[in-house]
């Protein structure tokens, strides 16, 4: 059997505890241990879970061992063991790690919160995979720049797509911080447009022709995207439908179905056993789709906890270089996390059309 890569996660927070889940679903891939500063309940759920925890630095290993953490040692010690790291840690603290990461020869996959001058390299698995096999680095996009991605270069692809739109709602804060920062009975529109996520996703493919607006609104849970799209010829929507069904990780939902808003895809997660309630995919409502002539226009819904874990999932095999094909790690990764294309059909005729592993 191959070797598998070996995996840390530095950060356990919201996007660290699930990558460090989804890797150890991954047949190819072994967690080694995942490393924080925090000594509260959300690294005790690791310990919990027989997951070994490094301290972050030497200054807060003295708190974690106090609250009764069994530290398995710092940092350093996690990265001479591994392959990989998955820097999961706050937007900016990143860019600081990146020297200790090169002095342990350790890969190293980052999240959006850092800047794409960093790494000189932004992922999207069905975007840009190839050109990410064997690098030292690459930065894993934001949750709504992931989507961004996802859609727009489903239309690319099919010839479809000149130039696109966005207004994008964000969710204020993560549900599990919404007790102390978050905003209350209004909506607080970004001062710049282009809003970050349009540039953002010009990271990963230079030719995308996209403009997007943003404001916060007062939710904690999933984003909303609405876009208005030029098209390159008139199109049939079953042709506009095909194309994003020909893409890994968009799932089509219909107001039809009771799927009325982010809070309904919250709660059919859970109904159909996601962990946390996670969805990997971007939910687009089929029946708001709307073609007029050559204008197109469609909304769909983010998870800001989960859309971006199996991008992390593929950068790991990428800067491994272990799986050199993207429709392979793809697929392999949509496998071990139940990812679907029609979350209402029986999970054995929902699962993409990418080829198998």
């Amino acid at each position: 059997m191959p070797k598998k890569v070996r995996v840390a996660v530095n950060g356990y927070g919201v996007i660290g505890k699930r990558v460090a889940d989804a890797v150890q679903a991954q047949p190819d891939m072994e967690m080694v241990g995942v490393s924080d500063v925090i000594a509260d309940y959300r690294i005790k759920t690791a310990v919990g879970l027989d997951m070994p925890v490094y301290a972050a630095t030497a200054a807060h290993a003295g708190q974690m061992r106090a609250a009764g953490i069994p530290v398995a040692g710092a940092l350093p010690d996690l990265l001479e063991a591994v392959d990989v790291v998955v820097d999961c840690t706050p937007a900016k603290i990143g860019a600081a790690n990146l020297d200790l990461y090169r002095q342990h020869r350790v890969k190293a996959v980052f999240q959006g919160g850092e800047n794409h001058a960093m790494t000189g390299h932004s992922f999207v698995a069905h975007a840009n995979y190839t050109t990410a096999v064997g690098r030292e680095t690459t930065r894993v996009v934001s949750c709504n720049t992931t989507a961004t991605v996802r859609t727009l270069t489903a239309l690319k692809d099919a010839g479809l797509l000149v130039k696109a739109r966005g207004v994008l709602i964000r969710r204020a804060t993560d549900p599990w911080e919404s007790d102390h920062s978050g905003i209350m009975n209004t909506i607080l529109p970004e001062s710049r447009i282009p809003s970050h996520q349009g540039p953002d996703a010009q990271t990963v493919d230079p030719d995308l022709d996209v403009v997007t607006m943003a404001a916060k609104g007062s939710h904690t849970q999933n984003h909303l995207h609405f876009w208005t799209v030029q098209l390159a010829r008139r199109a049939a929507r079953d042709e506009i439908l095909d194309a994003l069904r020909a893409v890994p990780r968009i799932a089509l939902i219909r107001q039809a179905d009771g799927i009325v808003a982010p809070n309904s895809t919250i709660e059919l997660m859970r109904d159909i056993g996601r962990p946390r309630g996670d969805m990997y995919e971007v939910g687009l409502w089929e029946d708001i789709l709307t073609v007029d002539g050559t204008e197109l226009f469609y909304t769909y819904t983010v998870d800001n906890q989960a859309i971006v874990i199996p991008e992390n999932i593929d950068a790991i095999r990428a800067l491994s270089g272990m799986v050199t094909d993207a429709t392979v790690s793809i697929r392999r990764t949509d496998e071990t996390l139940g990812v679907r294309q029609d979350f209402l059909a029986h999970p054995r005729h929902a699962q993409g059309k990418t080829p198998p592993a």
